[in-house]
């Protein structure tokens, strides 16, 4: 009888936003933090966004990058919040951003995935405020994030790594292919920041691409498809 040969397993890298997820996380998260504060406290939070304003300036110049961006934002926000209530915040959000806020097309390749017996890892942009809960709730192996430090059991909020974004994903994916040297890489993004890391992936594919990300991404025999 004839017999059927089983795949041999890949290094399956996902990107999380807009990717996995509907829309960007880290806003929702924010916002839902603040809500579910006391109104004065969370009042007060969200008028400090003013302290963003520098930083934001000088993004728009180009004389600060999206990392510094991202933890001014998250100092005014979150900063000097206990561990305690980010934990348990994060406990809260991930049930519901799984709920409602995942693409169905993204869990079931997820799933197909982890049927086959491939190290999945899942690696963003977004903070170790909860991208590791989500990398535990759908069953990921390996999480790469940006992180963010605490002053013992209070937030800080500056990052305690490069933003995981564009280079720093080139990086990051280099050095994941060279600890799993032994097997193919198909990674998933859907932003052109992400095209770079795709590239270097026996099977890339830009997933909900922008017009002009799909026209890059055709250039770069990587693999466009729509997930809902």
């Amino acid at each position: 009888m004839p017999t059927t040969s089983t795949p041999a397993p890949e290094l399956a890298v996902f990107d999380l936003d807009g990717t996995i997820t509907r829309s960007d996380t880290l806003g929702p998260y924010v916002l839902g933090f603040l809500l579910q504060r006391p109104w004065p406290t969370s009042v007060w939070r969200l008028l400090r966004l003013v302290r963003v304003l520098p930083t934001l300036m000088r993004y728009l110049v180009r004389l600060a990058d999206e990392g510094q961006l991202k933890a001014a934002f998250i100092q005014a926000t979150l900063g000097g919040s206990t561990r305690s209530d980010i934990e348990a915040w994060t406990a809260s959000f991930v049930p519901r951003l799984r709920g409602r806020g995942l693409f169905a097309a993204a869990l079931e390749q997820i799933a197909r995935h982890r049927a086959r017996g491939d190290h999945l890892v899942l690696m963003s942009a977004s903070t170790d405020l909860y991208v590791p809960a989500i990398g535990r709730e759908l069953g990921f192996a390996e999480v790469i994030c940006t992180g963010v430090r605490w002053d013992g059991e209070h937030l800080n909020g500056e990052l305690t790594t490069p933003n995981r974004r564009g280079a720093e994903k080139v990086r990051c994916f280099t050095a994941l292919r060279e600890r799993h040297h032994d097997l193919a890489a198909v990674a998933y993004g859907n932003a052109a920041s992400d095209l770079p890391h795709l590239r270097l992936a026996e099977r890339g594919i830009l997933v909900n691409g922008s017009r002009s990300a799909r026209r890059a991404a055709a250039r770069n025999g990587i693999t466009c498809v729509d997930w809902h």
